[in-house]
């Protein structure tokens, strides 16, 4: 591995679909580039070994502690119709407009990122949430993104929250000061009546 390293190159490995494991070398440099652009982990790639192109997604890297540079890369086969599990991240539609951030509202994420099973040809870049009708208080779940045929989140017993429209600060203090004060009011009208 360490020779492999000082030649610019990161060891690897191609596993799955029924067959035995390839251990491989990549680019050290490609590989970090891929890295840090995110998005690799839900990305499929196109490698080619001995001649032979393999259609593979990458599940797992490791990187060095200190220095933060890439030491292994592990791929995993893609078969012909394979569907896979993975994580694919969640963008906010319409912030701009969204009436209950126009007026002060905070985006609470709650996921930034939804566990998804799909079909390994058909992977989503993202899974859009549109915040146009979202006022402050809401809760926006999985059932308001519409998600592209075949992907099904892997959470299926409960419709979950992905993200919520929070009162801002200033907000949630007045609505509590304003509250109180209809308490003490009304407490206020029993003791004069008593």
């Amino acid at each position: 591995a360490r020779e492999l390293r000082r030649k610019g190159l990161i060891p690897a490995v191609i596993y799955g679909d029924k067959k035995p494991p390839l251990a491989i070398a990549i680019s050290h440099k490609e590989a970090e580039l891929k890295i840090y652009a995110g998005g690799f982990l839900s990305h499929v790639i196109e490698i080619e070994v001995e001649g032979e192109t393999f259609k593979v997604i990458p599940r797992d890297y490791q990187l060095d502690p200190v220095r933060d540079f890439a030491l292994h890369v592990d791929f995993l086969r893609i078969g012909a119709g394979s569907r896979i599990t993975l994580e694919v991240p969640v963008h906010f539609a319409n912030q701009d407009q969204c009436p209950g951030l126009k007026r002060g509202g905070v985006l609470n994420v709650v996921r930034h990122a939804v566990e998804v099973v799909c079909p390994a040809d058909a992977i989503p870049e993202s899974l859009v949430l549109d915040l146009i009708e979202a006022e402050i208080g809401d809760s926006l779940h999985i059932s308001a993104v519409n998600l592209p045929e075949g992907v099904k989140p892997t959470i299926t017993d409960r419709d979950f929250t992905i993200a919520t429209i929070a009162a801002p600060t200033g907000l949630k203090s007045e609505l509590q000061a304003a509250g109180e004060e209809a308490e003490t009011g009304s407490a206020d009208q029993t003791d004069e009546s008593e």
